[in-house]
């Protein structure tokens, strides 16, 4: 049960940046498409709304940094598991630029059906240069593909490094040696001051 919610906590934490990218491939569709023109564009198209979003981003990739630097603190320790799997980059990448092309399409569609100004359908999504969109979600994807695997390769790779540390003994001293038995000679009892009777008057 362990195990599963620290897999979990390291899905959402690598989830955290996934925002930051698809708003990356959302503003660089209207800046290739539009140019200089790109923020009158955005507004016209009822995109306004996606500055207050900046804040809430820039918290999760704040929280997204956090907690790789807290896995690095544990796989200083020691305490990394290895992965059971792991995507190739190729694969991680392809995963990524899926992901980032479906959440534009579905951004789009949203922003068709309930922002003014905005087309409705495919026109919304692909037209008036909306096919920038999978350019641009293969080269952010591509970078997000390679902080992720970078990420969990420099977690792997100092973990390993950690365990392959011997913690060097310290030499134990010498034991003393134990002492022979003597033999002690067995004095009379007048000689000890230990005879039964004192001396004579």
């Amino acid at each position: 049960m362990r195990a599963d919610r620290r897999w979990l906590v390291r899905s959402l934490l690598r989830a955290a940046l996934v925002p930051a990218a698809a708003l990356l491939v959302h503003q660089l569709r209207f800046l290739l498409a539009f140019g200089s023109g790109a923020g009158v564009e955005l507004a016209r198209q009822g995109h306004s709304y996606l500055h207050s979003l900046v804040p809430w981003i820039v918290l999760l990739i704040g929280i997204a940094v956090g907690g790789f630097l807290w896995a690095l603190g544990r796989a200083v320790r020691g305490q990394r598991s290895v992965p059971r799997y792991t995507l190739s980059l190729a694969g991680l990448w392809l995963v990524c630029t899926v992901s980032l092309v479906g959440i534009y399409v579905a951004q789009e569609f949203l922003e068709g059906l309930f922002a003014t100004g905005h087309p409705a359908g495919l026109a919304g999504i692909f037209g008036l240069g909306g096919w920038w969109s999978i350019p641009a979600a293969v080269c952010v994807g591509l970078v997000l593909a390679t902080i992720l695997h970078g990420a969990r390769w420099v977690l792997d790779e100092v973990g390993e490094r950690r365990r392959r540390v011997v913690p060097v003994a310290r030499p134990r001293p010498a034991p003393l040696p134990r002492p022979r038995s003597a033999w002690l000679p067995r004095l009379s009892p007048l000689a000890d001051g230990s005879s039964g009777r004192g001396p004579p008057r």
